[in-house]
């Protein structure tokens, strides 16, 4: 069986790999398959032999060798055998000699994060490849999260490494002008990678602890290159706090536990004040954007000493404020949560009936997850045991499956 330290390992050094390899010899597409080549071979190899001193140094060895074997492949005509450095093309990224022999032991993954959400490309074609090359994603996890097949997710992704490459652009940090122009698209990035491992769609187990992480520290690296950004470190602060409950959120196997359920002793206390003190240092500085916003809301829940002792009012005003900055229909999803808390179910149905026309949210499991929980509040049972039945028939992951269908049989049972 596969080693999962080994995995983790991996996983979490293949950006790294990709980003040395890229700045060394360029041909990003190419160098993806070749580093791909090099984690397969470690995988196999390891288990046997053990991890090599610098697991690192090892796959960038290993890619650089298949890397070359690919170019002589592609290029067998002109018969070139000597240095891979004679195929970088002008455009390319190829950094000065100099600058590879500097950087040798860096960590590419934040200058290759930036890169991959190129303005050369859609803001789909963006999210689509960083998720492949710096999250770790597979095409099928992305062909997901965007709710479109494999195949057309597999062709946006070679698209978008042609853009790349045809863009020329060098393999480094963007200008301080350009900067600003990426930013937006690399915090959703980074949102989607923690969300996936938040609330995983495939697998067994409902949270991925590697993604997790690695959105947790792609988000340092970025606080601490743009330590006065607002919605940095409002990003920061709400994966630190939404990944404070980590502990409570699911049960001895593996079953969801909702917020309300929670041993609340068990959340990171160390990264409730953590993720309290970057919101609560963010807020007044500035414009406020939806992450600060939902950073926000998210300390007011972990604050909370107790489910019955949430400030729904406070989150209720904060989802008001978020509506105004963000069209999003999980927003209002959620804020339809937060009123039926103050207001009572029925309010909370009554902002639904005007979502329910909204085809972005109206199929998704959230959806019909909350109508059941707001039908259940208000004592319609067999309503809310259908709205549940519809919820897990949609939801993506298996714990999220039986532990909707297990609400829908509770109230079956009375």
């Amino acid at each position: 069986m596969p080693d999962p330290g080994a995995e983790d390992l991996l996983r979490r050094l293949a950006p790294q790999v990709l980003g040395a390899v890229v700045r060394r010899y360029g041909h990003f597409d190419t160098a993806e398959d070749a580093v791909q080549e090099a984690l397969l071979a470690a995988s196999v190899q390891w288990p046997a032999a053990g991890v090599p001193a610098d697991p690192r140094g090892w796959l960038i060895k290993v890619a650089s060798r298949r890397l070359t074997d690919l170019l002589r492949s592609e290029q067998a005509r002109q018969r070139r055998e000597d240095a891979v450095a004679r195929w970088v093309l002008p455009g390319e990224w190829a950094a000065p000699a100099a600058d590879q022999a500097g950087r040798a032991g860096a960590d590419d993954t934040l200058i290759l994060l930036f890169l991959c959400c190129h303005p050369a490309l859609s803001p789909a074609s963006q999210i689509a490849l960083t998720l492949r090359a710096v999250g770790g994603l597979t095409t099928a996890e992305i062909a997901r999260a965007f709710l479109v097949p494999e195949a057309t997710m597999t062709r946006r992704i070679s698209r978008a490494k042609q853009g790349i490459k045809a863009s020329g652009a060098p393999f480094s940090m963007p200008a301080p002008g350009d900067l600003a122009v990426r930013l937006a698209a690399v915090l959703h990035v980074l949102y989607l990678i923690f969300n996936e491992g938040y609330v995983s769609t495939t697998g067994p187990d409902l949270q991925r602890a590697d993604l997790v992480a690695e959105a947790i520290r792609l988000a340092r690296l970025l606080h601490r290159l743009l330590p006065d950004d607002g919605e940095v470190t409002g990003l920061l602060a709400l994966m630190l706090l939404n990944d404070a409950r980590r502990p409570a959120r699911t049960g001895p196997h593996g079953e969801l536990v909702p917020m309300a359920e929670q041993d609340r002793s068990r959340w990171d206390t160390a990264a409730i004040a953590e993720g309290v003190a970057l919101i609560t240092g963010a807020l007044p500085r500035g414009a406020t954007g939806p992450y600060q916003l939902q950073a926000a809301i998210a300390a007011v829940h972990d604050e909370a000493p107790s489910a019955e002792a949430t400030d729904w009012p406070q989150i209720m005003a904060l989802y008001e404020v978020l509506l105004r900055v963000s069209e999003n229909p999980v927003v209002a999803l959620n804020h339809a949560v937060a009123v039926a808390m103050v207001h009572g179910p029925q309010a909370g149905l009554d902002l639904l009936t005007g979502l329910a026309s909204d085809e972005r949210i109206a199929a998704d499991r959230r959806f019909h997850a909350v109508r059941g929980h707001l039908l259940e509040m208000a004592g319609d049972l067999a309503a809310a045991r259908a709205a549940y039945q519809d919820a897990a028939e949609r939801a993506p992951g298996r714990p999220q499956q039986r532990y909707l269908q297990a609400r829908a049989n509770r109230l079956g049972d009375e």
